[in-house]
């Protein structure tokens, strides 16, 4: 196996819009509760019930026990601590019996979170074995390139992650290869959708006359202003300013057929077409009219008093826990938080205060049906370069992945303490759980090896209303096509950096209204400093390598 040197400091400029979707709190445990019983990525045939173990360890000696070290962002936990500890124990002993290996969790916590993790793989001296990676958010596709991951033969992953192996169909293998050898095992068989909307008071939004809720931004206009008339003491959404990329690439969703690529910059500012998906441009310098209405509109917002007058400077916004208790009328983040705040969960109280409360979401390219599916790769398993037990690492992944009883444990925590099924086979809480000691959900933050297969849906959740809008994506989708695109932006590193600045600097001001003149001239200095900064140069070199792997 080749085990270059990892560069010491990776391309920030690599970071995908989806950071957003695991770098809170609420984010993270709305993706670890909300999955759907269903997947059409990826094919069955193997018995979830084997044990990997079995047939691995007579292809090594496994007599000696080893720690295998699961390498995961997020926080260590504190006052789930003990419960934690327990599950831990309790997989350990099935882990100890199938594969004479235990685990342990190395969290990164989301305090510069990408650094250290990339400062973490390049250490090279076994501190890590497993490795939670994604290509769109945790720079899966750059420790490839330089070596932090170790290149996984077919023989090695028949052999010792034989269930995962049979279960992952050939071409979803295909989109985990860098330069023909594979580094990442995909979550494939795990359906979520991270495609980012507004979630809103559909009562409130029938109130303004929009009988079938929010279809349009316009509507959402409609929607913001009759809360502010209605409600003035509300902020109908008290963003923190952050959400300025989020904004601009929902829009352009909205209005027109751009497909971006993951991982190029922060705003996925480069992609293609849905009718020409590999003909590279980027609509933030060629969709002048469209921007400039987009200008216009939240202008219009930020008169309306849509956020705070300084939202820009708001750092301490607490909005998604607002909504869930009726405080402001709208949550801009991705579907899957969605699942968790249309649900009627205890936290979600404004369904207990006002028993006319509902939530609706209006989902970016909701106007011209452009969704995305999400890659199979957002969520990924390496095994770092520097293992020493890298064929153990495997039996272990192959049992959380597999295994019923090791999945539960990771997943949920101990049956009776953190959660108990119920007559129908769906996962609750028992009556003695207490949310602060006993809530092992999302604490493993275990998203990168999923199974629908072995999911038990949350009670909690309404599952009608999350499988109606899954199956409208269905209809709508495309798979995303760029999966086995590796970005080389060695020669044009310093004008994504600069583009990066350019964009964060008068994206903030166009996508809060809180620009000077008009919006024809915003746009206008806006696009000229992308120019000037090298964009059209940075498209022509993906066109570059587009055409070299495509055509």
């Amino acid at each position: 196996m080749k085990k270059k040197v990892l560069a010491l400091f990776l391309s920030t400029a690599m970071i995908a819009g989806l950071v957003g979707c695991g770098g809170n709190s609420n984010s993270s445990n709305a993706n670890n509760n909300a999955s759907s019983g269903t997947n059409n990525n990826a094919s069955s045939g193997t018995s979830n019930n084997a044990s990997s173990g079995a047939d691995a360890s007579s292809a090594i000696d496994t007599s000696e026990h080893v720690v295998i070290t699961y390498m995961t962002t997020g926080e260590t936990p504190t006052g789930t601590k003990e419960k934690y500890d327990e599950m831990m124990a309790e997989l350990n002993k099935i882990l100890t019996e199938k594969c004479n290996a235990e685990l342990q969790t190395y969290f990164i916590s989301w305090t510069d979170y990408l650094s250290n993790y990339n400062l973490t793989l390049a250490q090279m001296d076994g501190t890590v074995d497993l490795v939670g990676t994604a290509s769109d958010w945790l720079d899966a596709w750059p420790n490839s390139k330089n070596g932090a991951f170790l290149e996984l033969s077919e023989d090695m992953l028949k052999t010792y992650a034989p269930q995962t192996w049979a279960s992952v169909p050939a071409e979803n293998w295909e989109l985990c290869k860098y330069n023909g050898e594979i580094y990442l095992i995909p979550e494939d068989n795990y359906a979520q959708w991270t495609n980012h909307g507004f979630t809103y008071r559909l009562d409130w939004a029938k109130a303004a006359g929009l009988s079938n809720g929010v279809q349009s931004w316009e509507d959402l206009t409609t929607y913001f202003r009759y809360v502010k008339e209605t409600y003035p003491d509300i902020i109908p959404w008290d963003s923190d300013g952050t959400q300025y990329a989020q904004m601009a690439g929902g829009w352009i969703a909205s209005h027109s057929d751009y497909v971006p690529i993951d991982g190029i910059n922060s705003a996925a500012m480069w992609g293609g077409t849905r009718g020409d998906l590999y003909t590279v441009y980027s609509p933030f310098v060629t969709d002048t009219d469209s921007l400039v209405e987009f200008a216009k509109m939240m202008k219009e917002w930020d008169e309306i008093g849509v956020w705070q007058t300084d939202v820009l400077n708001n750092t301490s916004s607490t909005n998604r826990d607002d909504y869930r208790v009726g405080k402001v009328a709208a949550e801009q983040h991705h579907t899957q938080t969605w699942t968790d705040l249309v649900s009627h969960t205890p936290a979600n109280t404004i369904y207990n205060d006002d028993p006319n409360a509902e939530s609706g979401f209006f989902y970016f390219g909701q106007e011209t049906g452009n969704v995305t599916a999400l890659s199979i790769t957002h969520g990924a398993m390496a095994i770092s370069a520097g293992s020493k037990n890298p064929e153990r690492a495997l039996m272990v992944y192959d049992l959380l992945r597999n295994d019923p009883e090791c999945y539960k444990l990771f997943c949920y925590g101990i049956e009776g303490v953190s959660y108990e099924i119920t007559e129908d086979g769906l996962r609750t809480t028992p009556a003695s759980y207490n949310q602060d000691t006993d809530n092992i959900n999302g604490t493993t933050n275990y998203w990168w090896g999923r199974n629908d297969d072995l999911e038990i849906k949350d009670a909690s959740r309404d599952w009608d209303k999350i499988d109606k809008l899954y199956a409208e994506y269905d209809k709508i989708k495309i798979e995303y096509p760029y999966g086995q695109f590796v970005a080389d932006v060695d020669n044009i590193r310093s004008q994504i950096s600069n583009i990066n600045e350019i964009n964060t600097n008068y994206m903030k001001q166009i996508a809060f209204g809180k620009y000077s003149g008009s919006a024809e001239d915003i746009v206008a200095e806006y696009q000229a400093a992308l120019k000037a900064a090298g964009i059209d140069e940075v498209t022509a070199e993906l066109q570059r390598q587009f055409d070299a792997l495509y055509k």
